[in-house]
C-alpha cells in the first residue's frame, strides 16, 4: 500500500555549518580505496535519517552537544572520514587523511515529532530542512566525506540525518561507525569503540594480473532504445508491506514455493515496475540484488572492515516474459541473481574495474534492490532509545531499498508520474488479498521459461 500523509508546515532554524574534527591528533597519510569502493556506480552521496522521541530519562541533555562530542571521539578511530578524497594515477581514489573534519549542522524545528506522521519515511517532504544542502559540499573530490545535521523538535525528540560519500563505506560499514558514535554518546567511560575499525582495502582490490572470471550482466554497456520515459519528472513514494500484503503476494506463487520475503517482494516489485514502464516485449530488463560479501568465508573480510563489501549481480530477461509469465518466473530470476555471488565473483568484479576502467553499472532496463532491514539503522541508540524510523532517506530512479518499519517493510520507489500511477495499479492487484488463492497454476517448466 502507498503511504501518504499531508505535510505539516513548520520552521527550521539552522546554525552555520561547522567542521567537527577528531578529538585527538590523528595520522596524516594517504589511504587507497579498494577497487570495489571507487567504481563509478558508488561515486555519489547517500542520505540516511533517524527520528528519535523524547526520553524523560535524558531530560536536560542536549542531543546536539552529546552527538557532536561523541562524533569527535569516534573520528579519532575513523579518522579517514575527516579527510578528503583525491585522485591518483588512472583515476584511482585515495583518502588524504588531513583531519579537516566532517560538516555538522545544529538546528531546531518548531514542530512535534508526532505531527509528522508517516511523512518521516523516504520521500519525506522536509528532507532539505532536516539535512540541509551546504553549497559546494557534495562533490566526490576535495569535499567533506560526511555531512551531519541534528535537529531538535519542540517535543524533546530530534532527528539525526547524515549524508555519506558512498565510496567510503557500505551500509554495514556506516552502521558500524554510527554505533561507535552511539557508544561514545552513551558515555560509560569508554576509551574505544567495542568494534575497532579496520581499513584493509587491499582485500577487495584487483589481483595482479587482473582477470575477469565471471559473467557480469550488471556492467554490460548497452544503448537505451526506450526513450518514452527519459527526461520526465520523477516522483518518489513509499510503499508499506505488512504480513497481509506479503501473504497476498505469496498467493500468486505455487504452494510451498521457495523464496525469502525479500526475494518474493523483489520479484513482485520488478514485475509491477516492468509492466508499468510499458516496454517493448523484446526489451532487455535486469534485476540486481545487492549482496554483502562479509559472510563469504573465502573472501576473508575481517570483523571491523568498514569499506564497501558489496556486489550487485544481475540476471537478464525480455520485458515481455517478466510481464506475462507467472510471478514464479521473476522470483527464480531474482534467486539466480543472488546465487551467482561467491568470493571469486567479488574478485572478478574488482578485476573488471581495473581492466575496463571502472565502468558504470548498466542503467537502461535495470532495477536494483537492496535489503537494509538487518543492517541496524533502526537500532542505533545515542542514549534516547531506538529510532521511530531509521534508514535511507531517498530512493533513486533505478534503485530501491527494503527497510523495517513497524511490523513490516517499507520500500521507496522512484518513477515518472504516469508510470507511478500504473505501478500503483499493478501493485494493488498483487496485494489485494483474495478470498481464495490466486496462484496461476497453468502448467509450465521454469527451465523452459528461462
Amino acid at each position: 500500500m502507498s503511504i501518504s500523509s499531508s505535510p505539516t508546515l513548520f520552521t527550521v532554524t539552522r546554525q552555520e555549518p561547522r567542521l567537527v574534527v577528531p578529538a585527538e591528533s590523528t595520522p596524516r597519510e594517504l589511504k587507497q580505496l579498494s577497487d570495489i569502493d571507487d567504481q563509478e556506480g558508488l561515486q555519489f552521496q547517500v542520505p540516511v535519517i533517524m527520528f528519535y522521541r523524547r526520553n524523560p530519562f535524558m531530560e536536560g541533555e542536549d542531543p546536539v552537544r552529546v552527538i557532536r562530542e561523541a562524533l569527535a571521539k569516534a573520528l579519532v578511530f575513523y579518522y579517514p572520514f575527516a579527510g578528503r578524497l583525491i585522485e591518483g594515477p588512472n583515476r584511482k581514489l585515495l583518502v588524504d587523511c588531513t583531519g579537516e573534519g566532517v560538516l555538522f549542522i545544529e538546528a531546531d524545528a518548531e514542530v512535534e515529532l508526532d505531527q509528522l506522521g508517516d511523512t518521516i519515511l523516504p520521500g519525506c517532504p522536509y528532507m532539505e530542512e532536516l539535512l540541509h544542502h551546504v553549497p559546494g559540499s557534495d562533490g566526490i573530490l576535495g569535499c567533506p566525506l560526511l555531512l551531519v545535521q541534528v535537529t531538535r523538535f519542540s517535543c524533546g525528540g530530534f532527528t539525526f540525518a547524515l549524508r555519506l560519500n558512498h565510496t567510503m563505506s557500505d551500509g554495514v560499514g556506516l552502521v558500524q561507525f554510527l554505533n561507535a558514535i552511539a557508544e561514545f554518546a552513551q558515555g560509560n567511560g569508554l576509551t574505544a569503540p567495542s568494534v575497532l575499525p579496520l581499513w584493509r582495502r587491499e582485500i577487495l582490490s584487483a589481483r595482479k594480473p587482473p582477470q575477469i572470471t565471471c559473467l557480469h550482466h550488471e556492467y554490460e554497456q548497452v544503448v537505451d532504445t526506450n526513450n518514452d520515459n527519459n527526461n520526465k519528472h520523477e516522483i518518489l513514494r513509499s510503499f508499506f508491506f505488512g504480513p497481509k500484503e506479503i501473504r497476498a503476494i505469496r498467493n500468486h506463487l505455487p504452494p510451498h514455493s521457495n523464496g525469502s520475503t525479500f526475494e518474493v517482494l523483489t520479484a513482485c516489485l520488478w514485475r509491477c515496475r516492468t509492466r508499468a514502464l510499458t516496454l517493448d516485449s523484446n526489451y532487455p530488463v535486469r534485476v540486481s540484488c545487492l549482496f554483502n560479501g562479509r559472510g563469504l568465508h573465502d573472501l576473508h573480510v575481517p570483523n571491523g572492515y568498514y569499506g564497501n563489501a558489496i556486489a550487485y549481480p544481475a540476471t537478464v530477461s525480455k520485458a515481455g516474459k517478466v510481464c506475462t509469465f507467472p510471478l514464479v518466473y521473476a522470483l527464480e530470476l531474482v534467486r539466480m541473481a543472488k546465487a551467482q555471488v561467491t568470493a571469486e565473483y567479488f574478485r572478478s568484479v574488482a578485476d573488471l574495474m581495473v581492466i575496463k576502467g571502472r565502468p558504470m553499472y548498466t542503467v537502461p532496463g535495470s532495477f536494483f534492490v537492496s535489503d537494509v532491514r538487518h543492517l541496524g539503522f533502526n537500532m542505533v541508540d545515542f542514549g534516547w532509545g531506538k529510532p521511530v524510523y531509521g534508514g535511507t532517506a531517498v530512493s533513486f530512479p533505478n534503485v530501491s531499498f527494503c527497510m523495517s518499519f513497524k511490523d513490516g517493510i517499507v520500500v521507496p520507489i522512484c518513477l515518472p508520474q504516469g508510470v507511478m500511477e500504473r505501478f500503483e495499479e499493478e501493485l494493488k492487484t498483487m496485494t489485494d488479498e483474495p478470498l481464495g488463492g490466486s496462484f496461476d497454476d497453468r502448467p509450465f517448466k521454469i527451465s523452459s521459461m528461462l
